[in-house]
């Protein structure tokens, strides 16, 4: 108590610098996760991703960021272990962010796509059982998640599989197929709109309007959401009717219709950007809001509201990591794993943003890099396993293990240099 009441302020500040660190860093590199598809497809070029990322992954993060937070925030370790040294979840927070922060920026210069979940969840449970006590940690709820990093993947490559499957039966196997995809792609289109603003209304407006008392049903947001999808399908046939296309002849034909699925891409990008952001703000904002409530409380609260601000500096620091040093990762990612036309990385991003949304939905802070390694995986299994860079693949796998014990090393070897900066 005397710690806090004697370096609240620079603790704060300290807090404050860290979190924006981290976000940063889930910037710079879960980008690649998020827009790579996009690029390796040739659908977008890198500057056209990092606009509509720096946009959509804002909104996620301000608008759809809460739910995950609190997962992160108060699930993963006891606080009531804690409860008589609060400095200790203070120091423990502060360190989680520097570390998660330092090894997402050094997996970002050696151009690696590695999960920013790992990297803070390994952090904290690091210095929880190292520096605190074994029992500070929730295994129960850490099971839980490494449960969705096997599950995710494999729920994404499903999806993005049989989305991709009924492209292919539906469109390219047509006797018509360019009549066939202007016919089909605005319910593809209807489908991303209706996600989204799903996901907007019962977790963003929940999060958002939460204290000025609006409650918005079930049903009530599935209404909206119909309205949501139909607008982007009608925005996406008028997109459709001012895109050039060839003659329609045999060496043309597929190439057109590829040109027609770079539209629908946009806005898979735009979903997926939105996904990500909902969900990976998490990692930064989460131990930041633990460090902000304890310090102005001087206790381990059970419960906490989230500061508006604090998403706002989350989803800044995304955009900023986007912005500056996401094009090194994502201009790799998205060719290296499987060969991407803009219909598989339809696929990839629509079955990969749809799992993200689920997960962010009932608080699961699951790893967008699993995600969408495994949408990108389901789709190039759909044309057999020849079809996948397994020497790519191995190399991602054995990053993910590394993740892990790096971030709870790093975060283990701060939290003891803040106890001896600050005492306990």
């Amino acid at each position: 108590m005397t710690v806090l009441a004697d370096y609240g302020t620079i603790l704060l500040v300290l807090a404050c610098v860290f979190g924006i660190f981290m976000a940063w860093g889930v910037g710079a590199n879960d980008v690649a996760n998020a827009m790579g598809t996009s690029v390796g497809a040739g659908a977008l070029t890198v500057k056209q991703a990092i606009i509509i990322a720096m946009i959509f992954e804002f909104a996620g993060a301000y608008l759809a960021g809460g739910e995950v937070t609190a997962t992160v925030r108060k699930g993963i370790i006891d606080p009531a272990v804690m409860a008589g040294t609060p400095e200790l979840l203070v120091y423990g927070m502060l360190s989680a962010l520097l570390a998660a922060g330092t090894w997402l920026l050094i997996a970002s210069m050696m151009g690696w796509p590695v999960s920013t979940t790992h990297s803070i969840v390994g952090a904290i449970v690091g210095f929880a059982a190292v520096g605190v006590s074994f029992s500070a940690v929730a295994w129960a709820k850490v099971g839980t998640i490494a449960a969705s990093w096997v599950v995710s993947p494999i729920l994404a490559g499903t999806m993005s599989f049989a989305l991709f499957v009924s492209v292919q039966k539906l469109v390219f196997n047509n006797k018509n197929p360019l009549a066939a995809a202007r016919r089909y792609i605005p319910v593809y289109m209807f489908a991303v709109g209706f996600l989204i603003s799903m996901v907007t209304m019962i977790k963003g407006l929940k999060h958002v309007f939460k204290a000025e008392g609006v409650n918005i049903s079930f049903f009530q947001s599935a209404g909206v959401a119909v309205i949501g999808g139909l607008i982007v399908a009608a925005i996406g046939v008028y997109m459709l009717k001012r895109v050039k296309l060839d003659a329609d002849t045999d060496d043309s034909r597929y190439a057109n219709i590829e040109k027609i699925f770079g539209v629908l891409m946009i806005f898979t990008a735009c979903a997926m950007a939105f996904a990500h952001g909902s969900n990976d703000v998490a990692n930064a904002v989460g131990p930041l809001a633990a460090v902000v409530s304890t310090i102005q409380s001087g206790a381990i609260g059970a419960k906490s509201a989230l500061p508006g601000w604090i998403l706002l500096l989350g989803g800044a620091g995304i955009v900023l990591g986007l912005a500056t040093y996401g094009f090194k990762v994502m201009a790799t990612i998205g060719k290296k794993i499987t060969e991407l036309t803009p219909s598989r990385g339809f696929a990839a991003e629509l079955g990969a943003a749809a799992t993200v949304v689920l997960a962010s939905g009932v608080g699961l802070p699951i790893s967008t890099t699993h995600t969408l390694v495994g949408a990108v995986l389901g789709v190039g299994m759909a044309r057999g396993i020849a079809a996948l860079n397994l020497r790519v693949v191995g190399s991602i796998f054995l990053s993910w293990i590394v993740t892990l014990p790096a971030g709870a090393i790093l975060a283990i070897i701060f939290f003891y240099i803040f106890k001896a900066i600050f005492g306990a």
